[in-house]
C-alpha cells in the first residue's frame, strides 16, 4: 500500500509541474517544499527510466518523451483521483449538458446550439460555465464538462474534436482612439500600442504570436481580470480583442469595437468532448451544432434546365 501511496504522489507532483510549467509554483499548489516536488519527479523519472522534463532558469517543460507519457497515463491517473475520491460515473445526470466555454470567441454559435438544443429536446437541461484553458482537457476527461468550446486546443488523448467554422476578430479601442472612427482597422495599423490580455484569459497562444509577427501590436499579459483589462482600455493603456458574437452584444463605456481585416482577422469556433462520453444527449447536442453549420453554407447554384 505504501509503494502504491508513494507513487500517487509522485503522480501528483508530476502532473502539477506540467500544468503550471514550474516546480516552485507546483509546490506552491500542492503546499509541499519545491525540493519535494523536485525529488519525486526524480523518483519517478529513475523508475521509468525516462527523463520526463528539460529544466532550466525559466521553469520545466516536457520532453517529447514526457509529453507521449504524460498524455497516454493522464486519463487513467484522472479517472484513478475520481474513483479514490468516490466521484464514479454513477452521479452523472443523463439528462443535463455540461457546456464550457473557453474564452471569447464563438459564444454567439454556442447560444444558438442552445437554443435549438432546447427548442428539440426541453427535457434535457444545458449547463453553461466557463473554463481555463489548461483546464479544458482535465475537465473533459474527468467529465466535469461534457463538451468545450474553444479556439486553439490541441487535440488530447481520448478525446474528440471537430472545426465547426471561424469567427471574425474585434479590437476594443478606446473611445477616444485616433482609429475609432475607422469602419474596420488592420493589426498593424495598432502596432505602436500594446494588445492587453488577461493571465486568465484563454486566449490562442498561436494566434496571439501570429499577431505580433505580421507586424502588430505588442502582446501584454496582464496580472489582471479581464474586466481590469476593460478598464485599462477605456484609461487608454491598449487595446483587447474578442469574437464578434461577443463584441456585437456586449457595448462597454468610454471604448468602441471594430472588427478586424486582413492577415489574423479570424478565429476558429472548435469543440472537444471526451470519445467514450455515453450520453446521447451530447451526439444529439453535437449533432444540432453540424446542422447549424451545414444549414449556414450556402448551397450550390441550381442549373437551369432547358426545356
Amino acid at each position: 500500500m505504501r509503494q502504491v501511496n508513494n507513487t500517487l504522489r509522485r503522480l501528483d507532483h508530476v502532473f502539477a509541474a506540467v500544468d503550471h510549467g514550474s516546480l516552485r509554483q507546483a509546490a506552491r499548489v500542492l503546499r509541499v517544499r519545491e525540493s519535494c516536488v523536485s525529488r519525486n519527479i526524480v523518483a519517478l523519472e529513475q523508475l521509468l527510466d525516462m527523463q520526463l522534463f528539460d529544466r532550466d532558469v525559466h521553469g520545466v517543460r516536457l520532453t517529447e518523451a514526457g509529453r507521449a507519457w504524460t498524455d497516454l497515463v493522464r486519463a487513467h491517473y484522472e479517472g484513478l483521483q475520481d474513483a479514490l475520491a468516490g466521484g464514479g460515473r454513477g452521479d452523472h445526470d443523463a439528462k443535463t449538458i455540461k457546456i464550457g466555454l473557453c474564452g471569447q470567441i464563438g459564444r454567439a454559435f454556442v447560444a444558438r446550439i442552445v437554443d435549438r438544443s432546447r427548442s428539440l429536446h426541453p427535457d434535457v437541461s444545458i449547463a453553461i460555465e466557463d473554463v481555463p484553458h489548461e483546464q479544458c482537457l482535465a475537465a473533459i476527461r474527468r467529465r466535469r464538462l461534457d463538451i468545450v468550446f474553444t479556439h486553439g486546443l490541441e487535440n488530447g488523448a481520448l478525446c474528440r474534436s471537430e472545426l465547426f467554422g471561424h469567427e471574425r476578430l474585434f479590437v476594443l479601442l478606446p473611445g477616444g482612439h485616433p482609429l475609432a472612427g475607422r469602419p474596420e482597422v488592420r493589426w498593424r495599423d495598432l502596432a505602436d500600442t500594446c494588445l492587453l490580455v488577461s493571465v486568465g484569459s484563454p486566449q490562442d497562444p498561436v494566434l496571439l504570436e501570429k499577431i505580433a509577427a505580421d507586424g502588430g501590436p505588442a502582446v501584454q499579459i496582464c496580472s489582471a481580470s479581464e474586466a481590469t483589462v476593460t478598464l485599462k482600455v477605456q484609461l487608454g493603456e491598449g487595446v483587447t480583442l474578442a469574437g464578434e458574437g461577443f463584441a456585437r452584444t456586449v457595448a462597454i463605456d468610454a471604448t468602441v469595437w471594430k472588427p478586424i481585416s486582413g492577415q489574423s482577422s479570424t478565429s476558429s469556433i472548435k469543440a472537444v468532448w471526451l470519445e467514450s462520453n455515453p450520453k446521447r444527449a451530447l451526439l444529439r447536442l453535437v449533432g444540432t451544432a453540424r446542422n447549424l453549420v451545414t444549414a449556414t453554407r450556402p448551397g450550390p447554384t441550381p442549373v437551369k434546365r432547358e426545356t
